[in-house]
């Protein structure tokens, strides 16, 4: 843990910042249940001043998160495999009150219901069969950015403006192509519930970058396939897709290993040009899978359109995975515990939560602790669980590594 927080850390100018952060690391990694700055303290110090410390450390001292995230990349790039992907991914993390930056009321499509939370976006690198986050944006409502107390309060910097989710996707792959020795490798994200969905395929297209998306099925497409319904007018990308012709036996391959056949149909289109009157954005490929009870699937666009189908298929399942990551980070690793109320904090959160999650599934792979439920249905049972992470932790940990931590760092 010493070799990797020296490195991950490293650009963190104060030593003593860079104790609290593998402090914090640590804590992360070992406190089962709600990761509050409180219980994480709990759980690293004995001095009753360590959840100030802390505290004081992830809202309010003035370190960089952009390069802890830099530096976790190529980390993670230098430490695996070549990346096979990038995948895009929304979060939800609900709140109860008003004052978490960015806390507002959002209709989540997946659950059908309005919400009051934070709504963020995190990108993966996908390596193996493990999906490392490498970058974060937290979506700001323009109520947050553009009116005065609201901006002070939070601490939002003044370059921080508004953007629609779809412009901020894509500062986010402008982001993490600077940033990454691997910046063409695919992308794959889901906006299929997203109307800015053409406006942002078209901007990865414009950049050069492979995609795969998927689509609201109503989106408006042109048919570029003699086998596509005979209009000279724009057609719903899913009844283009469902009637472009006969499926074709697929076989894909998920990021583990698993295979499985599927029929999947395809048409080529291209995508209106948008507001410029411009000439249709394209070639672009339309897939769908045909399940067996003839329900429509996902509708995928990629301009991949010279590689197999099979490979196509393979990368849209990365979209699930990235799910069961984020899932992880929220249950595991305290995504959606900050309780902080500023901008700057929530930054530093989850950049730590992001190094906390690569170091266990790529540095020092453990056991997870097991829930109250899972053990003996006790406390003490989670308890002990806990403790063996622990001291698996401690036993990965150099000699004399605890002289270098903070004064309050004691166990």
């Amino acid at each position: 843990m010493a070799d990797f927080s020296d490195e991950v850390f490293g650009g963190i100018r104060r030593v003593d910042q860079r104790r609290w952060a593998q402090a914090y690391l640590s804590g992360l990694l070992i406190t089962p249940g709600n990761k509050s700055v409180r219980r994480l303290a709990q759980h690293v110090s004995t001095s009753p001043t360590a959840a100030q410390s802390l505290r004081q450390f992830v809202s309010a001292s003035p370190w960089c998160w952009d390069s802890v995230m830099r530096k976790l990349t190529r980390w993670a790039e230098k430490t695996c495999t070549p990346a096979s992907a990038c995948t895009i991914h929304r979060v939800v993390v609900l709140k109860s009150g008003e004052r978490s930056v960015g806390v507002h009321r959002y209709f989540d499509p997946v659950t059908r219901r309005t919400l009051n939370c934070q709504l963020a976006v995190g990108a993966l690198l996908s390596f193996g069969s493990v999906q490392v986050p490498v970058d974060w944006r937290l979506h700001l409502p323009a109520s947050w950015t553009d009116e005065a107390q609201p901006r002070r309060r939070a601490r939002i910097p003044d370059a921080v403006r508004y953007q629609p989710l779809g412009e901020q996707m894509l500062d986010l792959v402008d982001a993490l192509t600077s940033r990454t020795t691997q910046p063409s490798v695919p992308l794959v994200t889901d906006m299929s519930d997203t109307p800015e969905a053409a406006s942002f395929v078209r901007g990865l297209n414009r950049r050069g970058r492979e995609l795969v998306v998927a689509l609201p099925p109503y989106l408006r497409v042109h048919p570029d396939d003699e086998s596509a319904p005979r209009t000279r007018g724009l057609v719903a990308a899913a009844e283009c897709v469902s009637s472009a012709r006969a499926a074709d036996t697929v076989l894909v391959t998920a990021a583990d290993d698993r295979q499985r056949h599927t029929q999947v149909r395809s048409a080529l289109v291209r995508l209106p040009g948008g507001r410029k009157a411009g000439p249709p954005d394209g070639p672009f490929r339309l897939l769908t899978e045909v399940t067996p009870d003839s329900r429509p699937g996902p509708v995928w666009i990629t301009n991949v359109t010279d590689r197999p189908l099979d490979d196509i298929m393979s990368l849209a399942t990365l979209r699930s995975d990235a799910a069961a990551s984020i899932d992880t980070m929220k249950r595991d690793f305290g995504l959606g515990d900050f309780e902080g109320r500023s901008f700057p904090g929530w930054y530093h959160h989850v950049a730590l939560v992001s190094a906390a999650y690569a170091y266990r599934h790529l540095a020092a792979p453990l056991q997870p602790a097991r829930r109250v439920d899972e053990a003996d249905g006790t406390v003490a049972g989670a308890a002990a669980a806990a403790a063996a992470v622990a001291a698996a932790a401690a036993a990965r940990r150099p000699a004399g590594e605890l002289r270098n931590w903070p004064p309050a760092y004691e166990r």
